[in-house]
């Protein structure tokens, strides 16, 4: 081979530099992840101390996802324009701030309002750092493993908040799981500066506001929607909510069209293999997140493990999901794109299906097994899904391309935890109401049948074996297992 032929072969490839700066971009992927996964271990004891309702409780666990997924794209284009890396510092000392709020909050309210602006700073965790990834990984295979190892830190984050979380609450007050995040922040503010390169796209157009502010509006009152429904609320008012945030989805659409530097670069809708990408994108997600809160509380409230028991046995789950990433690299090397996920699509079909048996039967090994193989399943689209939107735009919209792959990703999770969360409560309510015991109170009633945290929430006083508390349990199991 000659001299040319191999300058060729390397150039672009990744230094010693990029690499130590990708082990520092994990830090922000594995605090994102964590704040998720904790949480769902705090639920029981957080349900006890605040006593939100059903609809409140549900607002806790994903107005996180549902802002952080509306403010996406803003902040992808934002730190296209100001820079990726100052973005990301700039999110991670919001969120080690807003932690400590979420940690001392005194009411469901103050908590919500914590995990909302959690949520838009945490927007800017994830575009930063893939966007970064786009910019410092030129070579294609490295950076698909690059990018392999960021979808892994977030795996990483995920598997052992539970273990850190189950640990925090044995000892201490549920709001001590947001205090992980603090060191973690912490130490990327301290190496971040000297280790991570800036990047920026040079005569960067203004952020248009209003299509900033579109793009909120036509998530939010999707989300009020939802929650109206969960809470039994009034169809006509969750319709017209609905039907109000598409309307703003279509002026959002339409504006985008017509700037010349749009917050959103509708012309990446143009390539099929992208379109279809994100649509598998959002229905993992939309089916991953929903599992992982059933799951949760599943375990908790339904086998009685206590929080520290949940969290080790959730650790399989999250090495599943590493394992599938990092070996996306390596088998893509082996057949198409399409095959991967193919195969990999059916592999997590195989693992629902078993979680769906294995709730019937109360089987907690096979439980933790379907988990498992659905994690090994699902991972693979991800890191696919994530390169080939980053790929597909010009270097100078990486920042809003990683945004739109986020957005898809949050979005479908967020989602799933809304609708699978509100389906489950539904059927929960519904199977509770006839099986309910006879000769009950009427405030015990409407206490339980606001959800099994709160059900569980009155064992001290009932007896952890009487029947009221039983029969919560077969509700939620059969909530959980219907198909």
């Amino acid at each position: 081979m000659g001299t040319s032929d191999t300058t060729g072969l390397h150039a672009g490839r990744a230094t010693h530099r990029e690499w130590i700066g990708l082990a520092i971009i994990a830090l922000p992927c594995i605090l994102y992840a964590m704040d998720l996964t904790v949480l769902n271990l705090a639920v029981p004891s957080l349900s006890a101390d605040l006593k939100p309702t059903a609809a409140q409780l549900l607002w806790i666990v994903d107005i996180y996802g549902f802002l952080a997924a509306g403010s996406l794209l803003i902040m992808g284009a934002l730190g296209d324009r100001i820079g990726r890396r100052k973005l990301l510092l700039i999110g991670s000392t919001s969120f080690g701030l807003l932690s400590l709020v979420a940690a001392f909050a005194r009411s469901a309210e103050m908590l919500i309002l914590a995990r909302a602006l959690l949520g838009i700073a945490g927007a800017t965790l994830a575009p930063s750092t893939l966007s970064l990834i786009s910019n410092m990984f030129r070579y294609d295979r490295q950076r698909t493993f690059a990018v392999s190892v960021w979808v892994a830190s977030f795996s990483f984050g995920g598997a052992i908040g539970p273990v850190v979380g189950g640990l925090l609450l044995s000892h201490f007050w549920w709001g001590a799981v947001f205090l992980v995040p603090l060191p973690i922040t912490a130490l990327l503010l301290i190496v971040g500066p000297v280790l991570l390169p800036e990047h920026r796209t040079p005569n960067a157009g203004r952020l248009d506001i209003l299509s900033a502010a579109l793009s909120l509006a036509a998530v939010l009152p999707i989300v009020f929607g939802i929650k109206l429904v969960a809470e039994g609320g009034s169809v006509v008012w969750a319709a017209s909510a609905v039907a109000l945030g598409l309307l703003f989805g279509v002026v959002f659409a339409r504006r985008q069209m017509s700037l010349p530097d749009p917050l959103l670069d509708l012309r990446l809708f143009k390539r099929p293999a992208v379109v279809a990408a994100l649509g598998i994108n959002v229905l993992d997600f939309f089916v991953g997140f929903g599992i992982l809160v059933l799951v949760a509380q599943y375990l908790q409230l339904v086998l009685g493990l206590i929080p520290l028991e949940a969290g080790l046995w959730s650790i399989p789950a999250g090495l599943g999901f590493i394992v599938g990433s990092l070996l996306t690299s390596a088998v893509l090397r082996l057949m198409r794109p399409a095959y991967v996920l193919g195969f990999g699509l059916t592999l997590a079909a195989g693992g629902l299906a078993l979680m769906a048996y294995a709730g019937e039967i109360h089987s907690l090994v096979l439980i933790v097994l379907g988990n498992v193989l659905f994690s090994i399943g699902s991972a693979p689209g991800i890191a696919i899904v994530a390169d080939l939107v980053v790929s597909a735009a010009p270097k100078e919209r990486s920042g809003a391309a990683s945004a739109l792959s986020e957005t898809a990703s949050e979005f479908g999770g967020a989602l799933g935890i809304a609708l699978l969360g509100s389906l489950a409560t539904l059927l929960y309510r519904t199977a509770l109401g006839v099986t309910m015991p006879a000769g009950i109170p009427a405030n015990t009633i409407e206490t339980a049948l606001r959800g099994i945290g709160a059900a569980s929430s009155l064992a001290p006083s009932l007896g952890d074996g009487s029947a009221l508390l039983l029969a919560a349990r077969s509700a939620y199991t059969s909530a959980g297992t219907s198909r």
